[in-house]
């Protein structure tokens, strides 16, 4: 996973092979705000004025730039692992959504650490 971060957002970054260049897309706006560059140093560059052109456009029209995220989300999984789930949640007197936030941090705070 390539992050980039400035000012507190975070961009994806891809290869574009049709334009030969990497693309920014900045992540959790109430938007869409994306930037080109040939290399890290353009890519900084080109985050902070795609974001400052972004943030420009909310203020002017009172839009609040960050999406807002209510904290549910439906997750499906397999009838035997919902099952595995609930009896592995029962004995170690767990609810379900714990040991789901608690996987779900485990397995951010390793994506972090790389």
């Amino acid at each position: 996973m390539n992050i980039m971060k400035l000012n507190g957002y975070q961009a994806k970054i891809e290869y574009d092979p049709d334009l030969d260049l990497f693309r920014g897309e900045i992540l959790g706006l109430n938007g869409g705000a994306d930037f080109y560059g040939s290399n890290p140093e353009e890519l900084r560059k080109e985050f902070h004025n795609s974001l400052t052109v972004f943030l420009a456009v909310c203020r002017e029209k009172g839009i609040e730039p960050r999406r807002h995220y209510s904290g549910n989300f439906n997750l499906r999984i397999s009838p035997d692992l919902h099952e595995q789930l609930t009896i592995f949640s029962q004995a170690t007197g767990k609810s379900l959504n714990t040991l789901a936030q608690e996987a779900l941090k485990r397995l951010m705070q390793e994506q972090v650490a790389r």
